[in-house]
């Protein structure tokens, strides 16, 4: 107050009353921020509440309970018993930057800044402690007990960013594990490159509507669940078993990363990595669906209607007229 005292002393009268308003229309600004986060966090968790409370089966795919879910459907969620943290991760959710920060609390004191841990460390099995590691109880205890947290974001623009990730790129496990698959099926090549250097050298590669094609036959869920990387996210964290603390999207990540690190009273601690710059936006989506005939955007809506539903993502109307 001694150093605002002197600020205002040189000013006069009215330059004085001009810098306190400043401060105090600055100081209503940031009280009605931080409410206006609250509510929009409480939103988040009541929508996913009513929803669940109205369609538990649907979304939850006939499991009444935790003891319904297998150890196996429950590898994304990391746990943290330091600071009592249970984050699940979905993939091309900024899941590598909030794996970094759990690997940093992890390691303990001081903290690292989270952009020094590699991206390869943090995808290692066992550098990250999983919930499915424990025994049933003690699962059940720090479901109950811990701060419980999960990422999500627009399900066409995951979709789109998956496809550009693991097809457009050079990646030798998914070209082998999914691409040449989907090249025979849908893309009309009896007999695609052996290798992924060979498929980049003579620029094949499954075209955007090629994968929208692959993830609507009934025979790619038969075969076995989807990839973790286009499986739906409420598939991956089961929001309607598991009563999240905080709800974060994509969309707003930094703000929501900020708020959250509040809570968890880390935000002195550690900085949220920056978003890539990349990223796959909302306003591409109708350019990448172009190619997707109508009735299929009707069908891949209807696989994903879960994930707009549950997390409040609007039913993009434009891509069905």
């Amino acid at each position: 107050m001694g150093a605002c005292r002197g600020l205002l002393l040189p000013l006069g009268f009215l330059g004085s009353m001009f810098i306190l308003m400043f401060f105090y229309q600055w100081d209503m600004s940031q009280q009605k921020r931080a409410e206006r986060k609250h509510q929009l966090r409480d939103l988040r968790k009541q929508l996913l509440k009513e929803i669940c409370g109205r369609d538990k089966e649907a979304f939850s795919e006939g499991k009444h309970s935790l003891e319904d879910v297998s150890d196996k459907e429950l590898m994304n969620l990391i746990v943290d018993d330091t600071h009592g943290i249970i984050y699940c991760y979905i993939p091309k959710v900024a899941c590598t930057n909030w794996k970094r920060v759990m690997f940093v609390l992890k390691q303990g004191e001081p903290f690292h800044d989270p952009m020094s841990i590699s991206a390869d460390l943090v995808h290692v099995p066992k550098r990250l402690t999983l919930l499915n590691s424990y025994p049933r109880a003690e699962m059940k205890a720090k479901l109950k007990h811990y701060t419980k947290f999960l990422f999500v974001r627009d399900p066409f623009v995951r979709l789109i960013s998956a496809y550009r990730d693991k097809f457009q790129r050079h990646n030798k496990y998914y070209y082998q594990n999914f691409a040449r698959d989907i090249l025979r099926l849908y893309a009309n090549q009896s007999d695609p490159p052996q290798t992924v250097d060979e498929a980049f050298v003579s620029g094949v590669h499954p075209s955007f509507y090629n994968f929208i094609q692959y993830l609507l036959d009934p025979q790619t869920e038969e075969k076995r669940p989807f990839e973790p990387h286009w499986r739906q996210m409420h598939r991956l964290c089961h929001p309607c078993l598991i009563q999240y603390d905080f709800i974060g999207h994509q969309e707003t990540l930094l703000e929501d990363a900020e708020q959250l690190l509040q809570i968890l009273k880390l935000r002195d601690e550690i900085r949220f990595p920056p978003p890539y710059e990349n990223m796959t936006s909302l306003g591409s989506v109708l350019d990448w669906f172009r190619t997707v005939p109508l009735e299929d955007r009707r069908k891949l809506y209807k696989l994903y209607e879960g994930d707009f539903r549950l997390f409040g993502y609007r039913k993009p109307s434009e891509l069905f007229h």
